[in-house]
């Protein structure tokens, strides 16, 4: 580290985060392309979980920690040279370029997490929904028509009994029960 030694105490306190938090970035992204499931092994008694629709994002964690020394250590490198006469104005820029790198890791993950989520149509997943009626559904019970209900995004047509009054096409219904876990019981609203 002789190379350090002649640099100016502000820039070489910026190499010593970068050289060390450059290496374990490097080490975690290794780890995480190649599959291993590996704590954070980072430990803190005060967790600040931020839930958006069931996804965990730990505020406090190594791998937030790393990456926000990773923006703040090498944006002081960076404009060392433009601005170092001004080291609070130099602080303070990596600062936020660091905070950035942990709000862009956040944004990352929640897109990723987005990737796992179960999609796939559940006919539970119709109940106290509106539909189109497709096709007439005979009153009481005595046939079957069908319906156009969106669920997840997506358009299913399904078949649908009513135990009430004969239900003409391009009438809005509602779901209010499922029978024999495949016919829905609808009714007009």
């Amino acid at each position: 580290m002789e190379l350090l030694d002649s640099l100016p105490t502000l820039l070489k306190s910026f190499w010593y985060i970068a050289i060390p938090t450059s290496i374990i970035f490097i080490i975690q992204t290794i780890i995480t392309f190649t599959g291993l499931d590996v704590a954070d092994g980072f430990d803190t008694d005060f967790h600040a979980d931020v839930h958006d629709g069931g996804s965990d994002f730990q505020l406090f964690s190594l791998r937030n920690l790393i990456n926000f020394l990773l923006g703040f250590s090498w944006t002081g490198i960076s404009f060392y040279s433009l601005i170092g006469d001004q080291p609070v104005l130099l602080i303070i820029a990596s600062f936020i370029v660091g905070v950035l790198f942990v709000v862009l890791f956040f944004l990352v993950i929640k897109q990723v997490q987005k990737l796992a989520e179960d999609n796939s149509f559940k006919i539970t997943n119709t109940l106290n929904k509106t539909a189109e009626v497709y096709l007439t559904i005979p009153e009481n019970k005595k046939g079957k028509g069908k319906i156009m209900i969106s669920v997840n995004g997506a358009f299913h047509e399904l078949e649908a009994m009513t135990e009430n009054d004969r239900i003409p096409s391009g009438a809005v219904v509602r779901v209010v029960k499922i029978e024999n876990n495949n016919i829905l019981i609808v009714e007009s609203i």
